[in-house]
């Protein structure tokens, strides 16, 4: 123990200057009333420090701080009473000071020892409070204890002070708790004390501005203290490493899990004290109640390196996981190259990567495995059980933010699925939010459920297609193609086969393929021949070669390779229809990629429905009016801006496929066509389709228009309005047209379209009459 004055302030300014001196006498007052309470053996240690006070004769008066060293044995019976007796001197960091100073005069020579650190030493302790704020922290402290002594007022908070230091070898923290013992504290107003609104003072304390108020009416001066603190300091290193992870659950920010991992790994180490000690987080992701990988790497990322999908297939790993479930155990060796570990066959993949010691423990939540917490060491560095133990208060955060990953992966399917696969949208999914709790709200009052329509009023459409230009025709003709190649093969190899078979059998299916040859090189081709004959293809000859290779051996070598040729994945007699389907899904998957990016860019101007239909090309409808977002203001101007992404879009695809032309097997050609639509219509959802769709008559007649243009001709031409490096709008009236022609002037000026605008009338459709258009070339 030493008696030494020392200020504990350190580097900050706090400029608090308070009537305070050191008194044994609250301390006295407390032993009194314990010698005179207690009835154990420690009523001898009150019976004594009372016993020395009065030999001493001890000042019942201030003690002079420079007079302190006069009164080392009295302080070493206050240590004696008041220190825990569990706890050695050495390993107790514990003092007195000046009462609400930071003025030590007392205490272990642990405690000097961590206040005596060298400047270099000190530099490693993170404090990250400015001097205003331990300003106001002291304040805090100071005014707690002036209204719960003189007015019995609970301050809403206490503040808690922690100190990190970083070990300058190990680069771990250690984070320690300086606690002060308030309870030998004295505090006299020196004058009356003022009345206090407590109302005002507990609101103003709830805006964290409750102390400028006490300033003004509670001035310090007017209080003297007296009596002394006791400090003392405890390492809370394994609680606040704990207390980390729980805050980088509570505190997650969107695009930085890099850092969040990172966080969570320290924290680890900081528990287990040892910076050699590697960590990794492996959650269990299902799809289907099927285990399935995971891709974001924490720590070292050791698992996935095991058990990712680079290492094992998707059906090894999900039968290894499933394994895992039904039957999750805690393994831990300290040495996987060990002679009995050596027999264990699943830590091949380790040892190959260089680990050591290595720990894998379920991490449970709910009774539920949500994943493994993965602990290791590389070659030359070890860890025991007692280590391990050290986790343990890490596992309920650790479950928590497993399974929070869990649910995103689980809410970011479901966003993908709304997203991609169903017409329900960020834009309209609050109409459904409020159908879903009225639906909720009468289930729970036990009323007849009845589901609301979910429907939009007096919204503008904005339809638009992307075609591939004469898709039937050309699918058409590269099926006919590859028939008339099949039929060449097969006749070849019919042939062949007739020098070990000449039956009737065979002669009959020699017959009918010249036959079908035939037929097929005619004008007279439909579907229905199709389908005939392709069931002599698959069926009645196929049929035949299998059987006669099984008893003609010799034959099997010719039917293989014809077998071969006809494989329906690989086989040459689908090489056109190949070439065919690669095409256009090269076209509609850069298509729907386009339009799957510009969807989010669309919804920041003003919300709207956008919905994407597979043809053999794309065709969209869009939605935007007041009723989509009820809480923003729709303005005409939010219309403009959306017709003139139309036309850009429309210009920038058409350009996009035109660029695709020398990667297609096939080359093929795309259209663009819009429909101007200018007055608004109603929609409601259908939920037997699930899907929008137009309400009433004349709504409907928009809905038919658009089912019909697509196959418009020029009046007075036969010419066909949609074709290839050309945009087509389609309208009624001219007035319809209006909000584009400033539009297409500017596409002009800025040399994206041609210079020439065709007017025109279109022939009458079934039931639709007066349809105009206006057509304009693309400039590559």
């Amino acid at each position: 123990m030493k008696v030494k004055i020392q200020d504990v302030s350190g580097f900050q300014s706090l400029g608090l200057t308070i009537d305070v001196a050191i008194s044994f006498m609250p301390f006295m007052r407390f032993v009194e009333q314990r010698a005179a309470e207690e009835i154990t053996p420690k009523a001898f240690i009150y019976k004594q420090i009372l016993a020395y006070f009065q030999e001493h004769s001890i000042p019942q008066t201030d003690i002079p701080l420079d007079d302190i060293h006069l009164y080392e044995g009295f302080l070493e019976h206050i240590y004696a009473c008041l220190s825990p007796v569990h706890k050695s001197e050495k390993k107790l960091v514990w003092g007195l000071s000046l009462p609400l100073n930071p003025r030590i005069f007392y205490g272990t020579d642990l405690l000097y020892d961590m206040l005596e650190q060298k400047p270099e030493d000190a530099d490693q302790y993170i404090n990250k409070k400015a001097p205003a704020e331990f300003f106001k922290e002291r304040l805090h402290i100071i005014y707690t204890l002036i209204l719960e002594r003189l007015y019995n007022f609970k301050v809403p908070a206490r503040i808690r002070q922690y100190y990190a230091w970083t070990n300058p070898e190990t680069g771990l923290r250690r984070y320690f708790e300086a606690n002060v013992n308030t309870d030998f504290v004295d505090i006299t107003p020196k004058d009356e004390l003022p009345v206090l609104d407590f109302a005002e003072l507990y609101a103003r304390f709830a805006k964290e501005n409750g102390q400028l108020l006490l300033e003004n009416v509670l001035p310090l001066s007017l209080f003297r203290f007296r009596g002394f603190a006791v400090l003392s300091v405890s390492d809370v290193t394994s609680k606040m490493a704990v207390e980390n992870i729980r805050k980088v659950r509570l505190n997650r920010v969107p695009g930085q899990e890099n850092e969040r991992y990172k966080n969570i790994i320290e924290s680890l180490k900081t528990l287990v004290q040892n910076n050699r000690i590697e960590f990794d987080l492996f959650p269990f992701l299902r799809v289907n109640n099927k285990a399935v990988y995971g891709h974001e790497t924490t720590g070292t990322g050791i698992m996935s390196k095991v058990w990712g999908e680079n290492q094992v297939t998707s059906e090894v790993f999900t039968r290894q996981a499933e394994s895992y479930f039904a039957r999750p155990i805690s393994f831990f060796s300290a040495d996987i190259a060990g002679e009995k570990e050596m027999r264990i066959t699943f830590l091949e993949p380790f040892r190959n990567l260089g680990v050591q010691s290595l720990a894998l423990l379920p991490v449970f939540s709910d009774e539920t495995v949500v994943g493994v917490l993965c602990m290791h060491t590389w070659q030359g560095e070890v860890f025991d059980e007692k280590t391990l133990s050290r986790l343990e208060p890490a596992f309920d955060p650790i479950a928590q933010l497993l399974q929070i990953y869990i649910d995103e992966f689980n809410l970011e399917l479901e966003n993908i699925i709304k997203e991609r696969f169903t017409s329900l949208q960020p834009s309209v999914q609050w109409k459904f939010n409020e159908a879903a709790w009225l639906v909720l709200h009468q289930k729970k009052k036990h009323h007849h459920v009845e589901t609301q329509t979910i429907c939009f009023n007096d919204v503008y459409p904005l339809y638009g297609a992307i075609d591939i230009r004469n898709s039937t025709t050309e699918r058409n003709l590269a099926t006919r193609k590859d028939l008339q190649f099949h039929l060449e093969v097969l006749d070849n190899t019919l042939n062949t086969l007739l020098a070990w078979d000449d039956s009737s059998l065979m002669l009959e299916l020699c017959y009918n393929c010249r036959k079908w040859q035939q037929t097929l090189g005619s004008d007279h081709w439909s579907n229905v021949g199709e389908n005939n004959l392709n069931n002599f293809l698959n069926h009645e000859t196929k049929d035949y070669l299998l059987h006669l290779s099984q008893y003609q051996p010799e034959t099997q070598d010719v039917i293989n390779r014809y077998l071969e040729v006809v494989q329906s994945e690989t086989g040459e007699v689908f090489a056109n229809r190949k070439a065919l389907e690669h095409s256009m899904h090269l076209i509609n998957d850069a298509v729907n990629t386009y339009f799957e990016s510009e969807k989010e860019k669309l919804q920041q101007p003003y919300p709207c429905y956008f919905e994407k239909f597979r043809t053999d090309g794309v065709e969209y409808d869009i939605y935007i009016g007041q009723s989509i977002s009820p809480d923003k203001h729709f303005n005409h101007f939010h219309l403009k801006n959306l017709r003139l992404w139309q036309l850009s879009s429309m210009i920038a695809v058409a350009k996009m496929t035109h660029s695709l032309q020398s990667e297609m097997s096939k080359v093929l050609q795309t259209t663009q066509l819009i429909f101007i639509h200018n007055s608004p219509i109603d929609i409601s959802f259908r939920p037997d389709e699930r899907k929008f769709d137009v309400e009433g008559a004349y709504n409907i007649r928009y809905q038919m228009i658009k089912k019909r243009i697509d196959k418009a001709h020029i009046r007075g031409t036969g010419e066909r309005l949609t074709q290839p490096d050309k945009i087509a709008l389609i309208f009624l009236e001219k007035k319809d047209v209006e909000d584009y022609l400033p539009f297409i002037q500017y596409l002009q000026e800025t040399n994206a379209i041609s210079q020439e605008v065709e007017e025109l009338a279109l022939e009458d459709l079934q039931g639709l009459s007066g349809l105009q258009a206006l057509r304009f070339g693309l400039v590559y």
